[in-house]
């Protein structure tokens, strides 16, 4: 099943927690960030506080809504009434774009609370496509996607990650959200070279982007998102954005969370490296465009 494209939303954004709905909410001066990416699972209940202060936020900033729940991959049905509780809010909140993981988070109707990475088979391909053209056709529009990180690999694999993603994409007309950060740990964990997974996603199923922090133990990466966005990982933003252009993108953080002000000053950052970029996947060039950043 094929769509129009769904309503973009532009520039630098942010996820929108908890500590900052008074930044948000409070008069005078607005706080320099384009948009705003809301947690689904959040604002499932209808009425309630978290959910008038979303639609109070949504008044004054574009909002797409982050999903962790469809478990896209599973093998167990799709939860029918989480399917009807996420209509009902994008009918409420109306977001630019719908977006969760290609991931699976549970078994046998058991959530396990986390985002399991998935076979790069034929057979999870065919599982993955039927599924995404179910939310497709429930929700009306694409769904957008998030590649996670991940730690093991499977043995049965018959395709790397990247060309995984963009067969899936090709079979299903779904978008993508590409997290940069992931891509990194992933890259580091299993020792593959980012530049390359850039090099075969299609750039124009990239519907959004996100930066995130991540601990560097040495041998291998833990995406934890409580922390800045590492060197490293702004270097590879700088190839992304040379290879998919001004596609929005957005810092996630969800612990140790500072004040807004800290992370705007992140997304800042962010603006200035994409300002910077060269259309090339060039290391060299990558590199002289942050030097011209940082100096």
């Amino acid at each position: 099943m094929r769509f129009a494209p769904t309503a973009a939303v532009a520039g630098f954004g942010l996820g929108l927690r908890p500590e900052h709905y008074a930044d948000f909410l409070a008069p005078g001066p607005r706080p320099h960030v384009d948009w705003l990416e809301a947690i689904t699972e959040n604002y499932l209940v209808p009425g309630g506080q978290p959910l008038a202060r979303l639609l109070a936020i949504r008044r004054d900033w574009p909002v797409v809504l982050h999903g962790v729940s469809l478990s896209i991959g599973g093998t167990d049905p799709l939860d029918e009434a989480y399917l009807a509780a996420l209509g009902r809010l994008v009918e409420c909140v109306e977001p630019a774009w719908v977006s969760d993981h290609l991931c699976f988070t549970g078994v046998d109707h058991r959530n396990l609370h986390d985002l399991l990475p998935l076979p790069a088979t034929e057979e999870a391909l065919r599982h993955l496509a039927a599924r995404i053209d179910q939310v497709q056709v429930r929700l009306g529009r694409p769904l957008v996607l998030e590649n996670v990180s991940s730690y093991v690999a499977f043995r049965d694999d018959e395709m790397p990650e990247w060309a995984f993603i963009a067969e899936l994409v090709r079979r299903t007309g779904c978008e993508l959200l590409l997290d940069i950060n992931n891509i990194y740990v992933s890259a580091r964990n299993h020792g593959f070279d980012p530049a390359t997974y850039l090099a075969a996603i299609p750039p124009g199923a990239v519907r959004q982007m996100h930066l995130a922090g991540h601990e560097d133990l040495g041998s291998h990466c833990i995406d934890t998102h409580d922390r800045p966005v590492r060197d490293e990982v702004w270097q590879l933003f700088a190839q992304a954005r040379a290879r998919f252009g001004a596609v929005p993108v957005m810092i996630e953080r969800d612990d140790d969370i500072p004040p807004l002000a800290v992370l705007v000053a992140e997304l800042d950052r962010a603006r200035a490296v994409a300002a910077a970029s060269a259309p090339t996947l060039d290391p060299h060039a990558t590199a002289r465009a942050l030097a011209a950043v940082d100096a």
